[in-house]
């Protein structure tokens, strides 16, 4: 039984599922619609009773979370924790409030992750375009199938287009077309990439597009489609009703109203500029899609292990010696004895990609490595996962003074070491088991080597010269036994 818990700019939802062989049923909903968006002040940060109303929510949602036997549970969140300039102040008060851990992902994750629960759905193998607006951003995924082809973000959402557009809920003609006239200049680079020649069906993921197709068949407009016909045809209704305290109509509940109405503008601005005609409203997305990746993680198809394969290869890394480094690290890493088993998936992928950066320069390449991980668009990976591994990789070699404060985590520390001894061991050509060689880490380093290493390896005198020196330069002493 798995929980996706999604903290959106327009609301907070919750879903828990349970696979039951060939899909996910849901067994319990819910959702608060906070707004948390419209709470960031002139200055991009969240606002006091924003942060308070959020924490009151998650709190909530601890206790409904606390009543089910969940094996897995993943609480993500989007643009408006993305772009809020004190969210690391928020972060940790939320992540108590809920009791696990929050990942802020990027725009292209929440892209992937929207795509996934639309595919769940949908069992034809059709070329499709899926569009998702939220209260922050929206996001486009051109699919075959099950798989994603391109994915993108842009920070054009309900919430910026109702504050900008529609103030004090005002709405009229000049204002409307001012709204998808914005719209369409975010949209620009996608009418290539997104033609309609690269797709059979396009679809509409969000709690937005929901609301509009619900609109437009309970009012009877047009044909009931989400046509562009008719979208323009709910827009003029809309116009009409001049302020979005009269507006009257089934399907909506008021508090939905603004969001509808910025949301529109941005649908219609996205039809118009990439040219399509119509499209169908599901209802599936980000939550869905979260429940069936943890269900993919527990059936050890986690996509991280193919994003960072496809990274590797990418960048021309050796994939010998990558493989070989990162099968040392992880026994070592078990050698060493960490009190969680947590690390280790994240030491084997940074492991992998130790190297990426020789394609930029020989020099410092273990910088640019670090770099390129915890920049790049790495599907299946958080931001944090991101950062952590690129603070792996730049340990990798060299002094440990970069990463000081981080090796008071005694687990990251083993893991630092593990990679450094299975780099240092590739390094010296030494291409053998190294299940015998014995390494533990408490309030000193020690390890033990064989003899006959040294002297067939004449450089690996070197490199633990090289190691004991950095460690000891952060505290650490290292003690070096040689075996017969």
């Amino acid at each position: 039984m798995f929980a996706a818990v999604d903290l959106g700019s327009n609301s907070f939802r919750l879903h828990i599922g349970t696979h039951d062989g060939e899909s996910i049923r849901i067994l319990k909903t819910a959702r608060d619609p906070i707004r948390l968006g419209a709470g960031l002040d002139k200055d991009g940060n969240l606002t006091p009773q924003a942060m308070q109303t959020a924490l009151s929510c998650l709190r909530n949602f601890r206790a409904i979370l606390s009543e089910f036997p969940l094996d897995a549970v993943r609480v993500v969140a989007t643009n408006t924790l993305r772009i809020a300039r004190n969210a690391a102040e928020f972060l940790p008060h939320a992540e108590e409030a809920i009791g696990y851990p929050i990942e802020i992902i990027s725009g292209e994750e929440e892209g992937r992750l929207i795509y996934m629960g639309v595919a769940s759905t949908l069992a034809s193998k059709e070329r499709r375009l899926v569009i998702d607006i939220g209260g922050g951003s929206t996001e486009l995924i051109l699919g075959h199938g099950a798989e994603i082809v391109h994915v993108d973000s842009y920070g054009v959402g309900t919430v910026r287009q109702s504050e900008t557009f529609f103030p004090g809920g005002r709405i009229d003609a000049a204002s409307y077309d001012a709204a998808i006239l914005a719209a369409r200049t975010y949209f620009e680079d996608a009418a290539t990439p997104y033609h309609p020649k690269h797709w059979n069906a396009a679809y509409g993921s969000s709690g937005t597009m929901r609301a509009i197709s619900d609109v437009i068949a309970k009012n009877a407009i047009g044909d009931g489609s989400m046509s562009l016909h008719n979208l323009e045809a709910l827009k003029n209704m809309l116009i009409g009703f001049g302020h979005v305290g009269k507006i009257n109509l089934l399907g909506i509940k008021p508090e939905r109203v603004i969001v509808m109405i910025g949301g529109l503008s941005v649908l219609i601005g996205v039809m118009q500029e990439i040219g399509v005609p119509s499209m169908t409203a599901v209802d599936a997305g980000l939550r869905m899609g979260v429940l069936w990746d943890l269900q993919l993680r527990a059936t050890r198809r986690d996509r991280r292990d193919q994003s960072a394969h496809e990274f590797m290869r990418r960048f021309q890394a050796d994939e010998g010696r990558a493989v070989r480094v990162a099968n040392t690290a992880a026994t070592l890493f078990q050698q060493l004895r960490p009190e969680f088993d947590v690390y280790a998936r994240y030491l084997y992928w940074s492991s992998l990609l130790h190297e990426i950066g020789l394609t930029v320069s020989h020099t410092g390449f273990h910088k640019h490595s670090a770099y390129m991980v915890e920049n790049a668009d790495l599907p299946g990976f958080t931001t944090r996962e991101q950062h952590f591994m690129s603070m792996l990789i730049v340990a990798q070699k060299g002094n440990l003074r970069k990463v000081g404060e981080a090796l008071h985590d005694p687990d990251f520390a083993k893991a630092v070491l593990a990679l450094r001894l299975a780099a240092m061991l590739m390094h010296s050509r030494i291409d053998a088991d190294v299940s015998h060689l014995r390494v533990k880490m408490k309030n000193r380093i020690e390890l033990e080597i064989d003899n006959a290493w040294l002297s067939e390896h004449r450089t690996l005198s070197y490199w633990l010269d090289k190691e004991r020196g950095a460690w000891n330069e952060v505290g650490m002493e290292f003690n070096v036994k040689v075996s017969a």
